[in-house]
């Protein structure tokens, strides 16, 4: 996330991975930059709803319109084969 939105792009490790998939049909595997003045919807839907969203809300202080930090915060550890971590570009 930045001024201009936000952005995504399969890591090199990931690409070159055995039988890579992609994390949604709106994202196939590439190695071009998604950009997008909003959060993307695949990610967006990983946030919690309802009590659950209510609870991190409280506890980190989080507003509701802040939805990288509500990712970041509740996604760590998701169901499936994703994880949101921060990272620096020297992992890249």
């Amino acid at each position: 996330e930045n001024e201009d939105g936000y952005s995504f792009e399969y890591i090199n490790n990931y690409l070159s991975s055995n039988n890579p998939q992609p994390i949604s049909l709106t994202m196939p595997i590439s190695n071009k930059v998604y950009k997008s003045n909003i959060l993307f919807p695949f990610f967006d839907g990983l946030i919690p709803e309802g009590w659950l969203l209510d609870i991190a809300q409280k506890n980190w202080k989080i507003k509701n319109n802040d939805r990288m930090s509500l990712l970041l915060v509740c996604c760590k550890d998701c169901i499936g084969a994703i994880s949101v971590v921060p990272f620096n570009n020297d992992e890249l």
